[in-house]
């Protein structure tokens, strides 16, 4: 985008650079206090009931909140988020990445007041980052469960098929955070998506112009079975009182016509 690399001229100095870290390093705690009971599971959710009513610190900590699951799953997901978002700033460059996530935050807060008392994660966002590499970096391989390797973009079009089945069968607050985890992405990848279409577009056309089409027998003789093709200097001509288009070459249109 245009506009990004406007912006990443004039303010990318102030780009956050591995904020990957920082994002682990700060769910790793809310994460521990989780554990030890010593904060309620909801602390770092976002609503917007929540923020209109005095709470605005949840701007802050929904960026921070942890995965809910077992400790295994979540170390699993730290590394495996560390991985694809590492990968991500390192190819775009620290200020796109944090662009990417900051305008992910921002659209999830504002689809937040469409369903303002629904507590929002950031589970959604954190696919958003999946999706964005698996578009840049389709063929990369991971080793599922530690054992079965299976390229990213096969997970990435399980992911689409399972965001799609929320938006037709789930309710409203997924249908929401759906469309407002995936938006980031739309709008980061809106030209490259343009392209694809276009070029698949214009690969189909070159084909179907240039497919080898079936050549066509113009001349047969119903008879004999003969063609222009087969004996180019025969003449070939077609019954007027036959149903259809009867051909007939020189040998047979007179024999033809006798028994007619």
């Amino acid at each position: 985008m245009k506009i990004i690399d406007r912006l990443d001229r004039k303010f990318g100095r102030y780009a956050i650079p591995n904020l990957t870290i920082y994002l682990i390093a700060g769910q790793s705690f809310f994460y521990l206090m989780y554990m030890t009971g010593k904060l309620d599971r909801m602390a770092t959710y976002f609503s917007a009931d929540l923020f209109m009513s005095g709470e605005w610190w949840r701007i802050f900590t929904i960026p921070f909140d942890p995965p809910n699951s077992s400790i295994i799953f979540t170390l699993i997901a730290w590394y495996f988020f560390y991985m694809l978002s590492s990968t991500l700033e390192e190819h775009w460059g620290a200020f796109r990445y944090n662009i990417y996530l900051l305008l992910g935050c921002l659209i999830t807060f504002l689809a937040s007041f469409l369903i303002p008392s629904y507590p929002v994660s950031n589970a959604f966002l954190a696919g958003s980052v999946f999706l964005a590499f698996a578009t840049l970096f389709p063929e990369f391989q991971i080793l599922l469960f530690f054992i079965i390797p299976v390229r990213i973009k096969w997970l990435a079009l399980l992911t689409w098929l399972g965001y799609a089945y929320q938006l037709v069968f789930g309710g409203w607050p997924a249908r929401v955070m759906v469309l407002a985890a995936t938006a980031n992405y739309l709008i980061f990848f809106a030209h490259d998506i343009y392209l694809n279409l276009r070029h698949g577009k214009r690969q189909i056309a070159k084909k179907v112009r240039f497919a080898p089409r079936e050549e066509v027998l113009v001349h047969r003789c119903t008879t004999c079975g003969i063609t222009e093709k087969t004996h180019p200097d025969m003449d070939f001509r077609y019954c007027p009182k036959c149903n259809g288009q009867y051909g007939y070459c020189r040998d047979h249109i007179f024999s033809h016509e006798h028994k007619k």
